[in-house]
């Protein structure tokens, strides 16, 4: 048995006579082919299309509940169902749109990189796909029927357990195709320190998800057995979020990060024509990054306390800045080293490094805010400064994934995406992003509650903040629908590309 699943590039036709039935029967065997996929840049394109789906409803409900927030008087939604919509924001944002967005871009990507004829396991990634999507169908369905952490549906809350459980197994599976493929599937001669820099990036990911998602499995285990018999050594359902939220904020959403160091460096690379400058820097950078592994998989996030004396506070800082400091220091490294090779006087700006470089600007400030959050001093836990930074990593995901498929696109598909549509759109997400997100660090430090919609009060301007927020999560959904339309048009009908195939296998030496 070998890890590579062989599939036809070619479809067999069959005559018809009618114009009509020709039509239907290519749009039916359209449907087919990408149904029962083998093709690793068709399956990308399934993760990559439901992903964005998703993306525009998770900014819908981020846009809700910033709007439920503008006034203890105001009541959008029922108040029995705002504790599943906090919840269901959260996964979304992680689990429907940034894993499974970055992972489909790799699986497009990765084979054709590293030489690869194929996706390892291609039909496990095709279940794995399914797997994910059968889970957020049915997280969605218990989330409205009163399902979810802290639900009032008991038989839902299993429902919600089994499909958190499918779409961990599914991205599991995603993850360890991606990740057999760049370590048993490339081209011949080529070694893992010459791969290129995004295959890189998104081994370690991949890496990471199969060590750190395992971890969350058997916590869910545990905790649907109890809830479905006893509900007695776990909390029942309002102890589910205790055992598995950690999944669901820092460290463990920077892991769906990591790729987006990847993703700038490859256009980088592209952009001067040559070698990285120091690439064994940017692997440097990106296993810096992967460190956040640690926190995840051990459930730990450790606080700084700057009070008292030296020793108090060197014991609580240690153990601070390795969780924290060397997964920012990752990002630093690569964006430094991405700017040094922007100096050289070949390099030729290009569209896609304006969204890629805001998203990792982004996911830089919302890993910079995490440490923040982690400082005892500063108060701010359990207030909305925390789910700033988780939309700040997410939507800086969004802003990455622009960047890759506006600057991968055109040399799979042989058609452009429209420089001046990409870096509106990209300046745009950033402005969404930041709309978005800053306004609760500023209400996180005036003690705003998270998880909460209504009974807080504060000095300031409490309905702004919210408005701005709700602002920015509308303007998110439509710089996501403006996007998909985009690139569905200019791979169908855009001015055909200069770039080819060859020109990716080029950005292998960068």
């Amino acid at each position: 048995m070998t890890a590579i699943d062989s599939s036809s590039s070619t479809a067999i036709s069959h005559p018809t006579t009618a114009g009509s039935m020709t039509t239907k029967s290519t749009f039916l065997g359209t449907i087919a082919a990408y149904l029962m996929a083998t093709d690793h840049t068709r399956i990308g394109r399934l993760l990559i299309s439901f992903s964005a789906i998703f993306a525009i409803g998770a900014a819908a409900e981020g846009a809700l509940l910033g709007a439920e927030r503008i006034s203890s008087s105001s009541s959008l939604v029922d108040a029995g169902i705002l504790v599943q919509l906090f919840s269901a924001f959260r996964f979304d944002l992680i689990f429907a749109v940034g894993a499974p967005l970055m992972l489909g871009i790799a699986v497009a990507i990765v084979p054709m990189q590293i030489g690869a004829r194929s996706l390892a396991f291609a039909r496990g990634a095709q279940f794995g796909f399914y797997l994910w999507l059968f889970g957020v169908v049915l997280v969605g369905t218990s989330y409205l029927n009163n399902g979810g952490p802290g639900g009032g549906n008991a038989d839902m809350v299993d429902l919600f357990l089994v499909g958190l459980g499918l779409v961990i197994a599914g991205l599991t599976v995603i993850s360890a195709s991606i990740a057999t493929t760049v370590l048993t599937s490339r081209r011949a001669g080529m070694t893992l320190m010459e791969a290129p820099i995004f295959s890189w990036s998104a081994l370690i990911a991949s890496l990471s998800l199969i060590f750190t998602l395992p971890v969350m499995a058997g916590a869910l285990i545990f905790v649907a057995v109890d809830h479905t018999y006893e509900r007695a050594t776990f909390g029942a359902t309002q102890g589910v979020n205790a055992w598995i939220g950690w999944a669901f904020t820092a460290p463990q959403i920077f892991i769906i990060a990591i790729p987006t160091l990847g993703i700038l460096a490859q256009i980088v690379a592209t952009m001067t024509r040559g070698k990285q400058p120091l690439r064994a820097g940017l692997f440097v950078g990106v296993g810096l990054m992967s460190v956040t592994v640690i926190g995840s998989v051990t459930q730990s996030s450790f606080s700084a306390n700057f009070s008292g004396g030296l020793s108090e506070i060197a014991k609580s800082l240690i153990p601070f800045l390795f969780f924290n400091a060397f997964s920012i220091l990752g990002v630093l490294v690569v964006l430094g080293l991405c700017l040094l090779a922007l100096k050289n006087e070949k390099a030729k700006p290009t569209a896609p490094f304006v969204p890629a470089f805001l998203g990792v600007g982004m996911v830089l400030t919302g890993m910079v805010g995490n440490a923040a959050h982690k400082i005892s001093n500063f108060g701010l836990v359990n207030t909305v400064f925390e789910e700033a930074v988780l939309v700040y990593i997410c939507y800086g995901v969004l802003l990455s994934s622009l960047g890759a498929i506006a600057h991968f696109g055109p040399r799979i598909w042989g058609r452009e995406i429209p420089s001046t549509a990409v870096v509106g759109l990209g300046l745009l997400g950033f402005v969404a992003t930041v709309l978005a997100s800053l306004p609760y660090f500023i209400a996180g430090f005036a003690d705003q509650p998270s998880g909460v919609a209504d009974g807080f009060n504060y000095s300031g301007p409490a309905w702004l903040w919210n408005s701005l927020v709700a602002a920015g999560h509308s303007l998110m959904a439509l710089v996501v629908l403006l996007s998909v339309a985009l690139a569905t048009k200019s791979f169908r009908s855009g001015k055909v590309s200069t770039a080819t195939s060859a020109d990716l296998y080029e950005s292998v030496n960068g």
